[in-house]
């Protein structure tokens, strides 16, 4: 099958899924061809059956916002009508939805059918889609899909009560390629440079935004360092970066927490860490979590959205309510207080992220594609 995957290329949770799952299908024979401004972080175009075609938006001085919607219209028209695609799969509602069905409408004119198929991956429902000013097109975009799919039963279920929406959404969850993070190298180096005196390693991966309420990280691990030697590494960078070097200096742990700013290649320092925590106000998933799982790293995390379903409570980690540092910073303490509980709640996290390998994942896309391509 001739493939359009359309998504952004940074280094966020959809583009991430999209790149890979992309190269998941080459892998399989498909011809897959990414179009977007910019070559995903994660993309070897190098790679067999893996085309890239590029959204050059030109900057015109009478446009103070450049329209990339439209620029990326015509980039898809031209695609499909020369590089001879079977189906578009468009990740993130804006603008890409929206996009396609214009695309498709031109392409239509011309005697090409193309059908397209929308992913919706979380703050394009949960955040940005809240905007009334966005709410008719994204309705619009989702109903006239000729397929929809959300990453979480909670990212449907938000979509179905904030979106007029008459069609089916099918629930296909985000997946991790499980063989990247069986990392067989030798981390004890990896280890003793973060934790000299064997102190356990906590672990937080974000852009640092509001939304994943970092400064909760620094509580819970303030809590945690109180009672066991720990340190804790802040992976990522972002708006919320300043204040949290504020808060370290508030509660003198500057000196136990190491800001490693953004990692491409996330998979060694997972698998070096002891504890996972994602404290976030709302996540239509959990990527991260699901990734700190793979590489057998428990996951301390609040119970909103989609985190209940790829966090199973007892076995994988432990969930809590929003903003219940105290709780959080306790269930840590009960998976780090011995090395044996710390084994157990390593193996039913590695366990539980095996649900969510790409290999039982991938099919149920390839079954979709197939019956819209019919």
């Amino acid at each position: 099958m001739n493939i359009g995957i359309v998504c952004y290329p940074t280094f966020g949770g959809s583009g991430v899924v999209a790149t890979e799952l992309g190269k998941a299908l080459a892998s399989k024979g498909h011809k897959v061809h990414f179009i977007t401004y910019q070559q995903p972080v994660r993309l070897d175009i190098f790679s067999e059956n893996i085309f890239y075609h590029e959204v050059k938006v030109s900057d015109y001085p009478l446009f103070d916002y450049q329209p990339y919607e439209l620029v990326l219209t015509s980039k898809l028209v031209d695609v499909v009508k020369f590089e001879k695609l079977d189906i578009l799969h468009v990740h993130y509602a804006i603008p890409h939805a929206s996009a396609a069905y214009m695309a498709q409408h031109i392409l239509k004119s011309e005697g090409i059918n193309i059908p397209f198929v929308t992913t919706l991956h979380g703050t394009d429902i949960t955040l940005v889609g809240k905007d009334s000013s966005f709410a008719p097109v994204i309705t619009f975009a989702i109903n006239e899909s000729n397929a929809v799919t959300a990453v979480s039963e909670s990212l449907k279920q938000d979509t179905l009560e904030h979106f007029s929406v008459k069609r089916e959404i099918e629930v296909i969850p985000n997946f991790i390629c499980l063989d990247q993070f069986n990392y067989n190298g030798n981390i004890d180096g990896l280890k003793k440079s973060f934790a000299p005196n064997s102190e356990k390693i906590l672990v937080h991966v974000s852009n640092f935004r509001k939304v994943k309420r970092v400064d909760d990280v620094m509580k819970i691990f303030d809590v945690v360092r109180k009672k066991i030697p720990a340190v804790l590494l802040m992976v990522g960078d972002g708006p919320e970066r300043h204040r949290l070097e504020e808060l370290c200096r508030e509660l003198k742990t500057c000196h136990l927490v190491k800001f490693l700013g953004k990692v491409k290649d996330t998979e060694r320092i997972l698998a070096a860490s002891d504890l996972f925590l994602l404290p976030s106000e709302s996540e239509s998933f959990g990527l991260a979590a699901l990734e700190a799982m793979a590489a057998k790293t428990p996951v301390i995390s609040t119970n909103t959205g989609g985190l209940s379903e790829v966090n199973e409570n007892g076995i994988s980690g432990f969930l809590s309510n929003v903003g219940d540092v105290q709780s959080m910073g306790e269930n840590a303490l009960k998976i780090l207080s011995d090395n044996s509980t710390l084994e157990k709640f390593k193996k039913g996290a590695y366990q539980r992220a095996k649900k969510f390998d790409i290999h039982a994942i991938l099919p149920l896309y390839e079954k979709l594609y197939k019956r819209i391509v019919g």
